[in-house]
């Protein structure tokens, strides 16, 4: 019977995966790839089409197959899953390690840039300088010795920071919290009672269970009046897969944290990097650690002020000095009284199928698409749902939507690739995205019930979505968001931001769920002034971590270590304006940075924010839902993927650099 996963199927069978199929799977396509690699090495006299093209089909066929495992692995994870998971890791680290140090493949890339150049596209002159960088950061020509090693290191990470995820996946689950006393549960929203309720009664216990699922924790922390609950709560999160805490010990992360910073470091200098940051920085917008610091710190210089002016109100209006997990209580408050809102007064103007449609039609608009949902396709759980993009009567892309928190699933929101688009050899694939989400699940007689914030999350990830999905580039690694300068990556998600603010779309997507109403006019002007509320804080917490993920990474010494608690404490005392307790434990479950794609690359947020805002900006001068300017957005961004450098693909759409006085007003910020 053939492989599930080896079928060719346009979509992903997820009804016919099995983990037992994984490992196989990948083996016997890595053995066939490697055999057709050796056939292109061995070509004499290579050209674009003959080694480079067919190429680009083989890591296409590769990324389409490991695609749904890593996304099972993150949104459906089970024993059997994760076993056969980190099985393959090593296997596919070791074939992309062994591509990335063919000194064959490099000499017949450098051959073709030379006799072809001249006469390729830019997208695919671009494939062959992404391609030959990209050598140049594997090792290429370094002595085999040293090449082994940085085959074993990139191997290591790749296990330990898989290790880590699920330190932190395994700590979330572990700890709950009972309550029998419902006064307990004293401000809580009604549907996180009933949900406590109904796994109270599957637990066979009396009372509420409150599991640590990010919905949860979010409502614990704004809503709950017992303080203790709170304080419960936060010491749960926050010292999560750490020596601390509830689960103090049984999932600690700090040994995998000290392995991964020390090996990240020696990877680096084994390429010639002084350290990890600067490697890192090599494919990214800024070109040095002093770039990317004088930002951060500029960044501080503007926000700290309004932080601790927004801190002294807090605890002015609390009538006391406010410990961590205090703050956003109050806070909630606060905005309450000011702005006569709340979050959670909120959830019944937004019920998921009509922002859906706000969403939909804020893209139809803009870009001249239609989303429409598909049925009949093959899903990992009964939640998940699957729509096609639509334009001038072609489908041009897809994307999965799995929107409600549940156990065994990653915490946050994210955008991955499914299928890339590829359109070579006579061939058209189309792309394919997976958009997921932990929003609170609905209750068993009305849809579920969003947040705005929950609203902006939704939209942050399918700008990202639409990066991926618009492309029209023919070459996988340089489409949608891939070959994307990463500290530029986030310009889309955070530019669809600014839809969920604007009066119009909220009105158009708000749909009371019981009355049908619209969100009342008084209520959404309320909604958008508080847009900048507390935006001090906010942007000095992203501040934090960005400053300790850099250095963390830039100053990294092998006799001194990581120095990861030390580090996070100066952070702290230089930028925070908050002081967490002493055994807070944030950076034992900082995914993006010792599990994703963000190692010295958290600082991408805020710089991509100064790109984001200066772009809507452009769309604001002229009218938010112009076409010619969305046009032009798409013609230069979203359509282009890493096709041309990011710094030129944004001055083509601007006609200038990027500037940071945009987001400075947008956040409140300004002098």
């Amino acid at each position: 019977m053939t492989n599930a996963l080896l079928r060719g199927d346009l979509l992903p069978p997820f009804d016919a995966i099995t983990p037992a199929e994984i490992e196989p799977a990948i083996r016997e396509l890595l053995q066939t790839n490697r055999s057709s690699v050796a056939a292109l090495e061995a070509i004499a006299q290579p050209s674009f089409a003959t080694l480079v093209e067919p190429l680009e089909q083989l890591q296409h066929r590769l990324a389409k197959v490991w695609s749904p495992v890593g996304l099972l692995n993150s949104a459906q994870n089970s024993d059997a899953l994760r076993a056969s998971y980190n099985a393959c890791l090593p296997l596919l680290t070791n074939y992309y390690t062994e591509l990335g140090q063919s000194e064959s493949l490099n000499r017949a890339y450098q051959f073709i840039q030379r006799q072809e150049g001249a006469g390729l596209s830019g997208e695919q002159r671009q494939v062959l300088e992404h391609q030959l960088r990209d050598f140049r950061l594997g090792g290429i020509g370094l002595p085999a010795d040293r090449k082994e090693r940085f085959r074993v290191v990139s191997e290591e990470l790749s296990r330990l920071q898989s290790k880590f995820d699920e330190n932190v996946l395994d700590s979330t689950n572990a700890w709950s919290r009972t309550v029998t006393d419902p006064r307990e549960l004293d401000g809580l929203p009604a549907a996180v009672i009933e949900q406590a309720r109904v796994l109270a009664t599957e637990r066979g216990v009396a009372g509420w269970v409150l599991a640590l699922q990010q919905p949860t924790y979010v409502a614990v922390m704004s809503e709950a009046d017992s303080e203790a609950l709170r304080r419960d709560f936060y010491e749960a999160w926050c010292t999560r897969a750490s020596d601390r805490g509830p689960t103090a010990g049984r999932y600690d992360n700090t040994p995998v944290m000290q392995a991964i910073i020390a090996l990240r470091h020696e990877q680096a200098n084994l390429v010639g990097f002084r350290n990890y940051a600067e490697y890192a920085l090599a494919t990214r917008m800024a070109k040095s650690p002093q770039d990317v610091l004088e930002f951060l710190h500029a960044m501080v210089k503007a926000a700290r002020p309004y932080a601790q002016a927004e801190l002294a109100e807090l605890e002015q209006f609390a009538n006391r000095k406010l410990a961590a997990w205090d703050v956003g209580y109050f806070a909630e408050k606060l905005q309450r009284e000011r702005y006569a809102v709340s979050q959670e007064a909120l959830r019944p103007y937004f019920p998921l199928p009509r922002v859906l449609a706000g969403l939909f039609g804020v893209i139809g608009r803009l870009f001249g698409v239609e989303i429409i949902e598909r049925q009949g396709v093959a899903v990992w759980h009964p939640d998940v749902r699957f729509f096609d993009i639509h334009q001038h009567a072609n489908v041009i892309g897809s994307f999965y939507l799995d929107p409600y928190a549940r156990t065994n699933k990653r915490s946050g929101a994210w955008m991955d690739d499914c299928v890339g688009r590829h359109a070579l050899g006579g061939e058209l694939t189309l792309p394919v995205a997976y958009l997921v989400c932990n929003f609170l699940p609905p209750a068993t007689d009305q849809p579920a019930l969003l947040t705005h914030d929950d609203v902006v999350t939704l939209f942050h990830e399918f700008g990202h979505g639409l990066h991926h999905l618009l492309t029209r580039v023919s070459y996988p690694s340089i489409a949608g968001i891939n070959g994307v300068s990463w500290d530029a990556v986030e310009l889309p998600s955070q530019f669809m931001e600014n839809f969920a603010w604007h009066p119009e779309v909220l009105t158009a997507m708000s749909r009371h769920v019981e009355t049908g109403e619209t969100l009342p006019s008084g209520t959404r002007d309320k909604l958008l002034a508080t847009r900048v509320f507390h935006a001090g804080l906010a942007t000095l917490r992203q501040l934090e971590f960005a400053l300790f993920d850099f250095r963390l990474h830039a100053e990294f010494s092998p006799t001194a270590g990581a120095r990861i608690l030390p580090l996070l404490e100066e952070v702290r005392n230089e930028v925070a304006v908050i002081e967490p307790p002493a055994w807070n434990r944030f950076a034992h479950n900082f995914g993006h940075v010792f599990a994703g794609g963000y190692a010295a690359g958290y600082y991408s947020y805020k710089w991509a924010e100064v790109l984001a805002a200066d772009a809507y900006a452009a769309f604001e001068e002229q009218g938010v839902f112009d076409r010619a300017v969305a046009q032009r957005f798409l013609d230069a961004i979203l359509a282009r993927g890493g096709s041309v450098e990011a710094v030129d693909a944004f001055i083509e759409f601007r006609g200038r650099k990027p500037e940071i006085a945009p987001l400075l007003k947008q956040l409140g910020l300004a002098a």
